[in-house]
């Protein structure tokens, strides 16, 4: 880039940063100046910036640390940080904050240690809660193209056991881990490579690495940011002791089996996983690392001596000194968080759990919040297209029929009985949170119009009716949809109650058949089911560089079009080809998609599929951001009072920094 676009693209990164001061967003601070995927496209290549470090901020490391510190364990504050830390913006309602404590929270699983990287939320980038990406363990990124990477890493970051964070952890990532048939015996994850195609990955220098694609790669940066993120590399000076090209193989190969483990190989894989934390002995850069080796009933992780955050005061993060993990029968959950044994629960807790949390607030000692979820819809009706009755296949597959299903379902009654109102009525689409709602695409033929859903009915020819009232399809057949279920809460029962009330009011009966969940995706795919009901979309905040996958037919796992879906999974080899003119286009554009080289494209793509969705109604949603408890200890600060709870983006609490919590007493 010449001196000239360099200096245009910093000088939009500043007026975007002061613009984005005014909103509800507390990383979009002015003072952090990074330009992120929101933004410039200059000579067709992309940077984001991680803010500079203030020339005057004195580092200062917690108190915990101190003894070892002047024992010479560990070096002083200063020393233990990259020479450029990541400075996290605190605006809004959060405030700088102050060492010591611990923070206890409730699992379910001994397997739940991955919430200490989900929490972490450490990534080589994530996203801020503009849900932009923005560097954080790398100092920067350029993307050339769409297909060029280039990471910069920040010099001398360390790993929590002080070892230097460098190039080659991601080389010997790629050559020794991804690449050998010992270790990934499939190969480098999809994500790493296109058309089937992996990466070419260079090593410019000890802390810049470069990935390269002869096409785009639009899926490289939201994979190294999701809440279980990409990790493309690893703690070569730990784990080089374990494979077989560093060390004698027989000599691993014994130690392998003294532990309990067929060879090197399986035992690298097991000491290698840096989402899971369930190794203590795996350096980390989390903030928190744990020292429980499972099977435990309780987990205690402390926190990460060279973290590489600060904040504006200098403070070294995390505020807490420990994070510890309890496991317990999912059932006592919502019972022991009413009786204070959490500071900070959200997982195993459920809305239906609010009351009885809100009645021992004062007698327990917390708060309970209540954090929007964003689900494209709580609930949603999938109709099956692939169905194989070919009667319900064409009806499925009329538009009209589709339409007048959801005109025909009263959303406000459902969020008044269900929801006490606190739900918001609408499509299974994209909602508020996203740069791509629009809300007359959200409430497209959801509002509630008996009147018209007759109308459509009878348009389609569906003018005869039985001795009940109930509409017969054009075989003859009573006009019954089954709608088959997982079964799995009670919460659904009710729904499709009022759902039956209502249906059967414009001449359509409905059943309720619950099964096991893998017996139901079975059927599903099989194309026996008619009609499913399931979660909403996962992802109802996308931003136009996330994926559009849930939206268009390339999963079997799409209830309203799986056997397309496995179409495009398989490369042809199972399911069916997409024969309608709709779902083709979409496949259309999101071939466009992953070949679009600006984030202009991409945001005209994704309007175009949610147009499409719109109109076509491929699944008809219910209500939305069903509120989400958040129980918060008394005196645990700049956990958000109101907020977004959801998996990816956002990493359930991750999103909001948990290293910032901190404890005012």
């Amino acid at each position: 880039m010449s001196p000239l676009e360099i200096s245009i693209k910093l000088l939009k990164s500043v007026v975007r940063s002061f613009v984005m001061t005014g909103k509800s967003a507390p990383l979009a601070a002015a003072a952090m100046m990074w330009a992120g995927t929101t933004g410039t496209t200059l000579a067709e290549t992309e940077a984001y910036l991680s803010p500079p470090l203030p020339e005057d901020l004195t580092i200062v490391g917690p108190p915990v640390l101190a003894e070892r510190v002047a024992a010479g364990e560990l070096p002083p504050a200063a020393e233990r940080l990259p020479e450029n830390p990541f400075v996290v913006p605190l605006t809004g309602d959060r405030q700088l904050g102050k060492h010591g404590g611990d923070l206890r929270t409730l699992v379910t699983r001994s397997k739940d240690t991955r919430l200490l990287s989900v929490y972490g939320y450490a990534r080589l980038v994530g996203y801020d809660q503009s849900l932009d990406l923005v560097p954080d363990i790398l100092e920067k990124v350029e993307v050339e193209d769409g297909r060029i990477f280039t990471l910069y890493l920040r010099k001398g970051h360390r790993w929590s056991d002080g070892n230097p964070f460098t190039a080659e952890d991601f080389r010997y990532y790629w050559e020794d881990v991804a690449l050998n048939e010992s270790l990934a015996p499939t190969g480098p994850p999809i994500t790493l490579r296109v058309d089937d195609q992996p990466a070419e990955v260079e090593i410019v220098d000890e802390w810049t690495v470069r990935y390269s694609w002869a096409k785009p790669n639009p899926f490289f940066l939201p994979a190294l940011a999701g809440a279980a993120p990409l990790f493309i590399y690893r703690p070569a000076h730990y784990l080089k002791k374990y494979h077989s090209a560093y060390r004698d193989e027989a000599e691993i190969n014994a130690e392998a089996e003294e532990r309990g483990f067929r060879n090197w190989a399986e035992l690298h894989n097991r000491l290698d996983n840096l989402y899971r934390s369930d190794n203590p002995e795996l350096p980390t850069l989390q903030p928190w690392t744990n020292i429980v080796a499972p099977p435990s009933t309780r987990f205690i992780a402390m926190r990460n001596p060279y973290f590489h955050r600060v904040d504006a005061a200098g403070l070294q993060l995390p505020y807490l000194d420990r994070l510890i993990l309890h496991v317990v029968a999912g059932a006592l959950v919502p019972a022991k968080s009413g009786s204070g044994e959490s500071d900070l629960q959200a997982r195993g807790i459920a809305f239906m759990d609010y009351t009885f949390l809100k009645e021992n607030e004062q007698r327990s000692g917390y708060d309970v919040r209540l954090w929007r979820t964003v689900r494209g819809s709580q609930l949603a009706l999938y109709p099956n297209m692939n169905a194989t009755d070919d009667t319900w296949r064409a009806l499925l597959r009329d538009t009209r029929f589709r339409r007048a299903l959801s005109l025909a379902i009263d959303r406000e009654e459902i969020n008044a009985v269900i929801y006490f109102g606190l739900a918001v009525e609408g499509n299974n689409a994209v909602l508020e949170d996203s740069p791509l709602y629009d809300e007359e695409r959200f409430i497209s033929w959801a509002e509630y119009d008996p009147d018209l859903a007759e109308e459509l009915l009878d348009e389609i020819g569906l003018t005869e009716f039985n001795d009940d009232d109930t509409r017969l399809m054009p075989n003859g057949e009573p006009l019954e949809i089954i709608v088959e279920t997982a079964g799995e809460s009670t919460e659904e029962v009710d729904v499709l109650e009022l759902i039956r009330d209502t249906w059967e009011k414009v001449g359509i009966k409905v059943f309720t058949k619950p099964s096991q969940r893998e017996v139901l995706r079975n059927r599903i795919f099989s194309g026996e089911t008619i009609m499913a009901m399931w979660f909403g979309y996962e992802n109802g905040v996308p931003t136009a560089d996330m994926s559009p996958e849930e939206f268009v037919p390339v999963r079997q796992h799409s209830y309203q079009w799986p056997k397309w879906g496995q179409y495009v999974e398989t490369s042809g080899a199972a399911g069916e080809p997409a024969d309608m003119a709709e779902a083709q286009r979409l496949l259309e554009l999101y071939e466009a998609w992953i070949a679009a080289g600006s984030k202009a494209k991409r945001v005209e793509i994704w309007e175009e599929i949610l147009d499409i969705h719109a109109e076509q109604i491929f699944t008809i949603g219910l209500v939305a951001q069903v509120p989400q408890p958040v129980l918060v200890s008394e005196g645990l600060m700049n956990v958000p009072d109101k907020a977004m709870f959801n998996w990816n983006p956002g990493a359930q609490f991750g999103l909001y920094r948990p290293d910032t919590f901190f404890w005012d007493k």
